[in-house]
């Protein structure tokens, strides 16, 4: 494994099941604008205080897919980190993430596959220690570095 301040770089060969990785994040009012702008995803449940009032949330709340742009952080920046290759992703969304909540994402090694150098990693982010995100990813690893 290569290590560097900003990231890791894990080969297929660094795995092991049970393996996990994780990053926390409070999601701002900020992030939520900026996000919808990227994405072009302007429902005024995520941007409009007076229009999700009247919605079963009461509030504001973050795009689903921007808790779950988490998950894509870890796995191209800590686990398994540059190098591997993002094949599929399931999501389930459990319950919304409100401006100010600190989300943790956390990724685990949950079967590794050698002979096609595949990982599934189960994924998920917390809320309060409550899930408000599951799933699972696989990816594609490089080999070691020659060295």
């Amino acid at each position: 494994m290569m290590t560097s301040t900003l990231y890791h770089v894990h080969a297929f060969e660094d795995l092991v099941v049970g393996q996990c990785e994780s990053l926390m994040r409070t999601v701002m009012e900020r992030d939520i604008s900026l996000f919808a702008d990227l994405s072009g995803d302007a429902n005024p449940i995520h941007l409009c205080d007076r229009y999700a009032a009247n919605t079963k949330f009461g509030q504001r709340i973050a795009h689903g897919m921007l808790t779950a742009s988490l998950v894509s952080a870890l796995l191209g920046t800590r686990l398994p980190g540059p190098g591997a290759v993002y094949l599929s992703q399931t999501l389930n969304f459990l319950a919304p993430v409100k401006i100010g909540d600190v989300v943790t994402a956390r990724v685990e090694v949950a079967e590794l596959v050698p002979e096609r150098r595949r990982a599934r990693l189960f994924c998920e982010c917390l809320v309060d220690g409550k899930a408000v995100l599951e799933g699972e990813a696989w990816v594609a690893l490089p080999r070691a570095a020659q060295g």
